[in-house]
């Protein structure tokens, strides 16, 4: 197996990152979103694709592999945090993925305190975790419309009854 891209590796990063390089970064517009990304599909990357647009960065809050299984059950994830972090990094619209314990990002937000709050169309603005932080420092929260037909659970539970 030949060794994997540096590039993606290096895009992978803690929440320390964001605290060291916060001059750097804030001279850009960032975007930050975060999920499981368990089973990466169409919906996935065509979401990742329009968030992108809306900024400069798109930071990647990851569920930790403790916290998609408090989330979805003991069956979950199908894919390691590893695996997903450096699958999300491969993708070119990502510019950053970083792991988050927690049940929910609202410390990585305020550790990223990113300019622009992303999440999928299944969100109402008032039920998005970090949407009052984000605003309090003059950002914005918006929602992508989710792409039909599309989402790991429904993949996986396609995979059962084959």
């Amino acid at each position: 197996m030949s060794k994997p891209d540096l590039h993606i590796e290096q895009k992978i990063v803690s929440r320390d990152y964001f605290r060291e390089h916060a001059l750097k970064l804030h001279q850009q517009k960032i975007v930050f979103t975060n999920g499981c990304f368990d089973v990466l599909h169409f919906g996935h990357v065509h979401y990742l694709l329009e968030a992108r647009k809306l900024g400069d960065i798109l930071v990647i809050g990851l569920n930790s592999d403790d916290s998609v299984r408090r989330l979805k059950g003991p069956s979950r994830p199908i894919n390691s945090e590893k695996e997903r972090a450096f699958v999300l990094a491969a993708l070119a619209c990502v510019d950053y993925v970083t792991l988050f314990e927690e049940d929910t990002p609202e410390e990585l937000i305020k550790v990223v305190k990113p300019d622009v709050l992303v999440k999928g169309g299944d969100y109402a603005l008032d039920q998005i975790v970090g949407a009052d932080f984000v605003k309090a420092n003059g950002g914005t929260v918006t929602t992508i419309p989710f792409v039909e037909g599309f989402s790991s659970t429904q993949i996986i539970e396609q995979l059962k009854t084959k």
